[in-house]
């Protein structure tokens, strides 16, 4: 597996080797002790998840408050995502920095977001499915969405249409009426 370290040093870029031949292909997506070594934390994944989107559907961003804080390992199995992290840690030296990774079919790469970040993602193909693994059980009475387009974060979404947006993302709050992490 190929590691590839981000501007936020806990968010992981992790890369599976893909073993190709005429008949397609073999992968190994998770191995728990891989992945405890390149995210240096043996986290225990309780839950998956799986959504489907369509072009310029954006996602988030969303976190769950402790103690029920998610971390989430994601991948899109079809299609393509702009995947973003934003550090919600209040007393980290990253604080309010994002990054931002696509995440394809083709390319493979997985993105480690840990507890303590906000999630979310912008479907770039015509159609993605993207799958997560989750640290915690979703807790509605725990999530919290932040504003995608707040400009306290700034970040930059790839150009195009304007996003397709749940009712609750088009209306979620800024990062200052945000409850956030120590």
């Amino acid at each position: 597996m190929l590691i590839e370290r981000t501007a936020l040093a806990e968010v992981v870029v992790l890369t599976p080797r893909f073993h190709r031949d005429d008949r397609g292909f073999f992968a190994e997506s998770y191995n728990r002790q891989a992945f405890a070594e390149a995210v240096r934390s043996d986290v225990e994944f309780v839950q998956d998840n799986h959504s489907l989107s369509v072009k310029n559907v954006l996602r988030g961003l969303h976190y769950q408050l402790p103690p029920r804080a998610q971390g989430k390992l994601v991948r899109a199995v079809v299609g393509e995502i702009f995947d973003v992290a934003v550090d919600l840690r209040r007393r980290s030296p990253t604080f309010r920095r994002w990054v931002g990774v696509n995440l394809s079919a083709e390319n493979g790469k997985q993105l480690w977001i840990p507890e303590g970040f906000a999630h979310g993602f912008l479907t770039l193909s015509e159609r993605a499915e993207v799958l997560y693994k989750a640290s915690a059980y979703y807790a509605p009475e725990s999530e919290r969405s932040l504003a995608w387009d707040d400009p306290d974060i700034g970040i930059e979404w790839p150009a195009g249409s304007p996003p397709l947006l749940s009712p609750k993302d088009s209306v979620a709050p800024a990062f200052g009426a945000q409850e956030l992490f120590d």
